[in-house]
């Protein structure tokens, strides 16, 4: 068993800006950290402070991580500072994970936006490692606009596979801005994915007004509550259940979850606030 104290140094080898707000880190890591897709980590700046975020790559990959972080507040402003070489830290992995087992042989939707597509990243990159393993992979992408898209250079590498669907919608086009995929709120990309929604899974990630809402349109379309997993990494912060930013009724975010299927939090209060 990992100690959770324990921080593994990390350099900055590569860092890719996704888009204004988002940019992706690229660390080598001191000692490797094994981690399962959906669990998170802590990354700590020295002298700053550190913040939970869930690793972006590969769990098949423990001697780098990538970390994707949207600027949204003190750690993170220094995150978006941060220049190749520059020392990092890193605590976990922490909480639960994707359960990969019960997605084998089966259609899966993964539904994100934002920020949310960082572990969304992680997961449909550990699925491609195995990837005849699943009958189909639907990944349904949204954004704000073109430019706010993040992994653009991956996209042309994703729709390769045979059984990968890969689908992007953006809210608005500004005047000037090239597009021509759809136009929209990430939803509207369930009525042209063709998805088989008996027996099969689907995973949610992103804003929480975005997941309350895909949440609802899935259920509608016939997807069972116990199938739908959602990634709630939500106010978390210490990753120990001690600070109790991340309190979900009876349930941690950080401590039970991130993830969780709908069907074990649906009644608890305000888990979309």
């Amino acid at each position: 068993m990992h100690n959770p104290y324990e921080v593994i140094p990390g350099k900055i080898y590569d860092i890719i800006q996704e888009s204004p707000l988002i940019r992706t880190l690229r660390i080598n890591l001191e000692k490797p950290i094994s981690f399962k897709t959906g669990q998170f980590i802590e990354l700590s700046i020295p002298g700053i402070g550190e913040g939970p975020f869930t690793p972006s790559s590969s769990h098949y990959i423990s001697e780098t991580m990538d970390v994707t972080i949207m600027k949204t507040g003190f750690v993170t402003e220094y995150v978006h500072k941060a220049k190749v070489g520059d020392r990092v830290g890193i605590r976990g992995p922490f909480g639960s994970r994707y359960p990969l087992e019960k997605f084998e042989c089966k259609d899966l939707l993964i539904l994100g936006g934002g920020c949310g597509l960082a572990p969304l990243r992680s997961l449909f990159l550990t699925l491609l490692h195995d990837v005849e393993k699943y009958k189909s992979i639907t990944f349904l992408a949204g954004a704000k606009t073109p430019q706010d898209c993040i992994y653009k250079d991956e996209v042309t590498n994703w729709r390769k596979y045979d059984n990968v669907k890969f689908l992007r919608a953006v809210d608005v086009v500004p005047d000037g801005e090239k597009w021509d995929e759809e136009v929209g709120v990430v939803t509207v990309l369930l009525k042209k994915a063709k998805i088989n929604t008996a027996k099969n899974p689907a995973v949610v990630c992103g804003p929480p007004i975005m997941m309350k809402y895909g949440t609802m349109d899935l259920l509608k379309m016939g997807y069972k509550e116990e199938n739908l997993y959602l990634s709630m990494e939500k106010k978390m912060y210490c990753g120990f259940g001690q600070c109790r930013h991340c309190v979900m009724g009876k349930y941690y975010a950080c401590k039970d979850g991130p993830v969780f299927t709908y069907d074990q939090i649906k009644n608890e209060e305000a888990i979309w606030d």
